[in-house]
């Protein structure tokens, strides 16, 4: 019976060093990108994303924003991945738009680009990551467990559902 939990352990040990190893040969930074075509107008679609205290109206992950400054605009979400600070860094209303997180204390960084192509009452809304995960633990968790797209995904589910798609 000693024997088994011996060898159970030293595979676990064996397997962690195995995850932290592959975390540290991948790349810090990653890009990655998700689609949808929403049944609103660039316009609109826009005026949503840049509504950031409203938020929590539609976004599950979000239970809180606190707008910190409007020039640039600045934000703190208070939600399922902790308190992460956001900026806007460029804004072309109604064809551009990107954020960044503003806060270098976290495991990750990074920005996310949206750009709207309007077609009529309709928008296709292009959301592109160009992330960073610090940690080789999250590193590894990020690209082979989660997937990269997984949160921009969830992001556009609730976007779609808010704007009635």
């Amino acid at each position: 019976m000693l024997k088994v939990a011996l060898i159970a352990i030293a595979i676990l040990i064996v397997l962690v060093i195995l995850v932290v190893a592959v975390g540290y040969a991948l790349p810090v930074g990653h890009v990655a990108s998700s689609q949808a075509t929403l049944h609103q107008p660039a316009d609109a679609v826009f005026a949503t994303l840049a509504d950031v205290s409203h938020f929590p109206d539609w976004r599950k992950d979000v239970a809180q924003v606190d707008v910190l400054s409007t020039n640039p605009l600045r934000w703190r979400e208070h939600g399922s991945s902790g308190d992460i600070t956001f900026v806007v860094v460029e804004s072309v209303r109604p064809v551009h738009l990107l954020t960044k997180i503003d806060d270098r204390s976290l495991a990750f960084g990074g920005t996310w680009s949206y750009d709207f192509v309007p077609n009529g009452t309709r928008t296709t809304l292009t959301t592109t990551e160009r992330g960073e995960v610090y940690n080789p633990l999250f590193r590894f968790m990020s690209r082979f467990v989660f997937g990269h797209t997984a949160t921009m995904e969830g992001f556009l589910r609730a976007l779609a559902a808010r704007m009635g798609s």
